[in-house]
């Protein structure tokens, strides 16, 4: 491999403009989620179940336009399940402002149990401290959230608004060093 090959890519600094309309974007989004955080989540909802709703039309879509046929059933699957989901969305926009963040939390909770369980096994094998450390820190936070799922799904737009501050934040800074 030659030197060239190995040297890192080097960005564009004319796209420097795209990370910074991001950053703000992030930052207008993180501080609509921590004013009016159920307006803003109804508001994400609805776009959600637009974008399941057109996601699941192109995919279906895609099974007659594509040359590959192979995979067509999960399209067919992933399109019928995209349209159904996001006409219930639309549908009934009030319960799905509830329910959608519920079930995320339900999700980030079993994940974090099932990940916390494989550090543990991880640091028990040989890991050492830290996966043990990370691995009850995961549990408890999934315990935490399925204790009380509402309470949890009531403070996630609070906690995405906090992130989206600190990403766009972050995303800005970003794009003036690449300037």
């Amino acid at each position: 491999m030659t030197t060239a090959a190995m040297a890192p890519q080097t960005e564009d600094k004319s796209m420097w403009w795209i990370p910074l309309i991001g950053g703000i974007a992030a930052i207008i989004l993180g501080l609509l989620l921590l004013s009016a955080p159920a307006m803003t989540t109804a508001t994400l909802v609805v776009f959600l179940g637009i974008y399941w709703l057109v996601g699941g039309i192109v995919s279906i879509v895609t099974i007659f336009t594509r040359e590959d046929k192979k995979g067509w059933g999960w399209s067919l699957f992933l399109g019928v399940l995209g349209i159904i989901a996001g006409i219930l969305v639309l549908q009934h926009p009030l319960w799905s402002t509830i329910l959608v963040p519920a079930v995320l939390v339900i999700v980030l909770a079993v994940d974090g149990l099932i990940i916390g369980v494989i550090q543990l096994i991880q640091g028990f094998t040989g890991g050492g401290a830290g996966p043990i450390i990370l691995g009850i820190l995961s549990i408890i936070f999934g315990v935490i959230l399925l204790a009380n799922p509402m309470l949890a799904t009531l403070g996630l737009p609070l906690v995405l608004g906090i992130f989206a501050v600190i990403g766009g934040i972050v995303a800005i800074v970003q794009a003036f060093r690449m300037k």
